[in-house]
């Protein structure tokens, strides 16, 4: 399934930004909304990705016999739990 587009409102475009995009939109024979959406996607695709959700656990692990001990626990499997 196709995902659904959205609609962008942009507020405030200078004037002189404003002629060289539709400009560039008659020379590239596109219209200027295919322009500013080729715009936003090169824009994004230079942009560095950020992978930052598990930074803050990054070489945080301590050594701790008693966590090693329940993990060891949880990893035993008993027979009587599979007859």
């Amino acid at each position: 399934m196709k995902a659904k587009a959205r609609r962008y409102t942009i507020r405030n475009v200078p004037a002189r930004l404003d002629r060289a995009l539709r400009r560039m939109a008659v020379e590239r024979g596109v219209s200027l909304n295919a322009l500013v959406v080729q715009a936003l996607e090169a824009a994004v695709s230079r942009a560095p990705r950020v992978l930052d959700d598990l930074d803050d656990l990054f070489g945080s692990w301590v050594d701790d016999p008693a966590v090693d001990r329940a993990f060891a626990e949880q990893r035993r499997v008993d027979p009587k739990d599979w007859a």
